[in-house]
């Protein structure tokens, strides 16, 4: 005989939910959020009949539908949103905690959020909602109701740094967030995907409670609607779980997105849920005021290793920037354009000169030298507005170009880091002996044209020095160092507070 389990009240900012045998029975509370008004009958009753016909898309077996409560005079007075009821050992949340295995549920899980994304019409409302405009405003939106928090639950400062960094990502991020509007990647998603409303049946799990009162707050960007699982298993605990989901959602979706990008969406709904830990908190809960103000350091988190860099890796051949610019992209990770290898694009073999030519002749002739920087400077501006961080590796000996670099990093709202790798002549010379006699690296550099170079380079005084004579790895090491250090920027926001948080490579 199957046990019955006992009733139960759970409550959240805007609903109460009743547990009676099998069945769960939610009741609209009559409050005025701001973001919602359910004070009226008339728009709770709406709300749950839209509560469960946009549930019932992805778990049409527990949603059952409205039943209407009526007062001991027999009138109208309430109406219930009435579904199944769910095993509360089985909720992801639940399983998580206990440290049970759920990645076998979390695949499930993604796949089917990937078809409900997969399955949402086109439309324009969507379109523009998973824009870098109406991205921007809804942290706006969700910054002012944190602020007015500020001296209760958060700290001013803390949620204006917070605002200011996603606003600089998305005003350099126009074109990222343009092509995935254009890849078709926008549309009608659940809105509030946290582990406390999934359940892991054995048959497969059910999601429930989808974002239903503001449609406005539910479409867009289909990352951005996974990126809220992912951000809640990190705030459990468990950001390799939150890494495991993405990766399986973009599997299903068939999407891709730079890491930068997922960072922001995760750092989005971490302040998202900020916001509605304040309201908890306003409303008498104790406890939440602490979990928002974790929740706001989780945004800031992702926000500071979702920043765009430009890191310009250069130095006079044989000093081992290449070898440098290698191994920074690869541990941020970024895109790698070298000067060299552009510099030997579309040559012919009978047109590609035999051995290095000259200095200022050939391929060293200043127009040869400017289209080579033009082109690398191009390819880095598209990238960045792309999300992507980008290592430049180049000699960088003449300042007209780092001017051209700064100029770019001003236009995408990234982060310039400047690195001069440096070397005796002596090793610099056998270095480039070296490698002249593995002949598979495509500089072409010798001694005599480091030392013409040496000769007619312009000061970099901003770039931080980077001895190259040690063992790669503490140079490497010393390398990220700089990298990873965030001054203030130009336009004199804050570059950023470090973090002993450890933020996964989403």
């Amino acid at each position: 005989m199957t046990s019955v389990p006992p009733a139960a009240v759970a409550e959240t900012h805007s609903a109460t939910v009743f547990f009676l045998g099998d069945r769960a029975y939610k009741v609209k509370k009559p409050v005025d959020l701001g973001f919602l008004d359910f004070r009226s009958r008339e728009s709770r009753e709406a709300a749950c009949h839209r509560e469960v016909e946009l549930n019932r898309r992805i778990a049409p077996d527990v949603y059952l539908g409205v039943a209407d409560v009526h007062g001991p005079d027999g009138d109208l007075c309430d109406h219930l949103v009435v579904m199944r009821r769910m095993p509360v050992e089985l909720r992801l949340s639940a399983l998580v905690r206990s440290g049970a295995p759920v990645g076998e549920h979390l695949r499930h899980i993604a796949r089917l959020v990937a078809t409900l994304h997969a399955r949402s019409p086109r439309s324009a409302a969507a379109d523009e909602a998973a824009g870098a405009a109406a991205t921007h405003r809804r942290w706006s939106a969700n910054t002012d109701a944190l602020i007015s928090q500020a001296g209760q639950t958060f700290d001013e400062t803390a949620v204006a740094l917070v605002h200011g960094l996603a606003a600089r990502y998305l005003d350099g991020r126009g074109p990222l967030f343009d092509r995935r509007v254009l890849d078709g990647m926008a549309g009608d998603g659940h809105g509030d995907l946290l582990a406390d409303d999934i359940f892991c049946l054995p048959d497969g799990p059910r999601i429930l409670d989808c974002l239903d009162f503001d449609e406005a707050l539910r479409i867009g960007d289909g990352l951005a609607d996974a990126a809220f699982l992912a951000m809640d298993l990190e705030h459990l605990g468990r950001p390799d779980l939150g890494e495991d989901f993405l990766a399986a959602y973009r599997e299903h979706r068939g999407d891709a997105w730079p890491p930068s990008l997922a960072h922001h969406q995760v750092a989005y709904r971490a302040q998202v849920r900020a916001k509605v830990c304040a309201i908890r908190a306003d409303q008498g809960d104790h406890a939440a005021a602490a979990e928002a103000r974790q929740l706001l350091d989780l945004a800031l988190a992702h926000l500071e290793a979702g920043r765009v860099r430009l890191v310009l890796v250069g130095g006079l051949p044989g000093t081992g920037k290449s070898t440098v610019a290698a191994a920074v992209a690869e541990e941020l990770p970024a895109t790698l354009l070298r000067s060299d290898e552009v510099r030997q694009e579309g040559a012919t073999d009978e047109a590609r000169p035999q051995g290095p030519a000259p200095y200022r002749e050939g391929q060293y002739a200043p127009d040869a030298v400017a289209a080579v920087y033009r082109t690398v400077l191009e390819r880095a501006e598209i990238a960045l507005g792309l999300g992507e961080t980008v290592v430049l590796d180049a000699s960088w000996s003449t300042s007209r170009w780092r001017e051209e670099a700064h100029a770019v990093a001003a236009r995408t709202c990234s982060d310039l880091v400047e690195l001069r790798c440096t070397a005796p002549p002596a090793v610099a010379a056998e270095r480039m002996r070296h490698r002249a006699s593995l002949g598979a690296d495509p500089s072409e550099a010798t001694p005599a044209i480091a030392a013409a170079m040496a000769a007619d380079a312009d000061p970099w005084p901003e770039a931080h020095l980077v001895d190259t004579t040690g063992a790669v790895g503490p140079t490497i090491a010393a390398a990220m160092a700089w990298v990873r250090h965030r001054p203030p920027q130009s336009d004199g926001s804050v570059g950023g507070t470090r973090h002993s948080r450890t933020v996964p490579k989403t």
